[in-house]
């Protein structure tokens, strides 16, 4: 069984965030836009359905008709041990381009290292590791 997947609805800016997400992550980007999906209820380049697949994976589209956007509050989107700690702090990095660190990626006490960045499409992210050597 596989884990859920966050599928996030952006006003007008999924191709955009999408691509972007895409940038800081790597893995396989889809596409699909509301023309290509035969769909009348949005601009026909709007995204109907998209797929980021790889380490993180997301889904994503552009909202029609009076869907609401993407908004959170106590929400975070975990990273705790995804991947190797240089690519963790890359990511942070990445994120708080354009974004807001809300906490430093720091070591903590119990001798994890972790940090909390909302990303430039609202997102909060919890980036952390066990091992700060790597």
């Amino acid at each position: 069984m596989s884990a859920p997947k966050p599928y996030l609805l952006f006003p007008g800016t999924a191709r955009e965030a999408l691509t972007y997400y895409h940038q800081v992550f790597g893995g396989e980007l889809t596409l699909t836009t509301f023309e290509q999906f035969g769909r009348h209820d949005g601009p026909p380049e709007a995204i109907a359905h998209g797929i980021l697949a790889g380490a993180v994976s997301l889904y994503a589209a552009d909202t029609s008709g009076d869907e609401e956007p993407f908004g959170s509050t106590g929400l975070m989107f975990s990273l705790l041990g995804t991947t190797v700690a240089a690519e963790l702090r890359t990511w942070f990095d990445a994120l708080a381009d354009g974004g807001t660190i809300r906490q430093a990626l720091q070591q903590r006490p119990w001798g994890a290292s972790d940090g909390q960045v909302v990303d430039r499409y609202g997102l909060c992210w919890l980036v952390g590791f066990e091992d700060s050597s790597s």
